[in-house]
């Protein structure tokens, strides 16, 4: 079975290609705006300026036709309302001009089913980082339960907030990992986890008011230490609540080297084994989503159009997971 996998949830619009469990294709275009965040109607613009031109580089990536595919997969939610509606407009075209089955996907989930398919994870602890997201998720009768999650801003957009307020352009979480690199001085920040749920805001603002007084890469690196310091702890107690002996990291976020360490040397200690998603389908993806499709294709079919309308809120614990 050949799928076709649609991404639009924020920044990217991406298509992934497979068939069956084998990538065929995997091409992204990402909207970089030219100053601030994302401005979430001049994503979508985006989106429909250049979702053509992904497919095309697809399909020759993936040496196929568009009759070759037997089925289009979108990420459904959650994300940004004007982003998504682009996506589930061109996988409704898509369809209909194909004559082939569609399934809506749960975007938050993909990221999980992907790490799974392309590393030896088999039931994780999830750890999923990205600019929207930031939870602690473990499969549990059935669902993808959320052992705990931010309370404020994600982690991926507190990065992005910070690097905005340094002058550094969009996305800003590489960056702040590439300064944070010439760190080495330890300045004090607040730290704050409650449960296996974090809060970021506290550590934000005085970061922010630190760059007033000490050098940029010892802002930086005291930032991530203190950050990824809180979601290893958070990963580590779910581990020990759910009784699981696996970590997988997913997500946009998933590529920082230092959060790669410090998740690793907290299951190396616990006897534990640690998983990371390939660099290339730890951002947004149109492949995680083709695979995903898959999944929910075999297990239960395609959607009727009349329900493939996008879930701007659709949480991760909401979908019940059959296959």
């Amino acid at each position: 079975m050949i799928c076709l996998g649609i991404e639009s949830t924020a920044h990217t619009f991406g298509i992934g290609i497979m068939d069956n469990d084998k990538v065929l294709a995997n091409v992204t275009d990402m909207y970089t705006p030219s100053e601030g965040g994302i401005h979430p109607r001049e994503a979508a613009e985006h989106h429909s300026d250049v979702c053509d031109k992904v497919l095309d580089d697809a399909l020759e990536e993936a040496g196929i036709e568009k009759k070759d595919i037997d089925l289009v997969a979108f990420s459904q939610g959650p994300g940004l309302p004007p982003c998504l509606r682009t996506g589930a407009v061109f996988a409704r075209s898509l369809a209909l001009s194909l004559d082939i089955p569609i399934v809506g996907v749960n975007h938050c989930i993909a990221h999980i089913e992907i790490g799974k398919l392309k590393t030896e994870a088999m039931d994780p602890v999830t750890l999923y980082v990205s600019g929207g997201n930031t939870q602690v998720i473990a499969l549990s009768s059935g669902k993808y339960r959320v052992f705990g999650e931010v309370l404020d801003t994600p982690v991926g957009n507190a990065l992005d907030k910070f690097a905005r307020e340094c002058g550094l352009k969009h996305p800003g979480g590489p960056k702040v990992e590439k300064h944070a690199k010439r760190g080495s001085k330890y300045i004090d920040l607040p730290y704050s986890v409650k449960g296996m749920d974090m809060s970021f805001s506290g550590v934000m603002t005085e970061a922010m008011r630190k760059l007033d007084e000490e050098d940029l890469e010892d802002v930086c690196y005291s930032l991530q230490e203190t950050i990824f310091a809180m979601l290893t702890e958070a990963v580590e107690r779910a581990m020990a609540h759910a009784g699981k002996d696996e970590v997988l990291l997913t997500g946009g976020v998933a590529a920082n080297k230092r959060l790669q360490e410090m998740l690793s040397t907290m299951c190396n200690e616990r006897g534990a084994e640690f998983y990371t998603v390939p660099h290339s389908l730890a951002g947004d993806n149109g492949t995680m989503m083709a695979w995903l499709g898959i999944l929910k294709y075999r297990n239960s079919g395609g959607d009727k159009l009349n329900d493939t309308a996008f879930i701007q809120n659709w949480r991760t614990d909401d979908v019940e997971i059959t296959w």
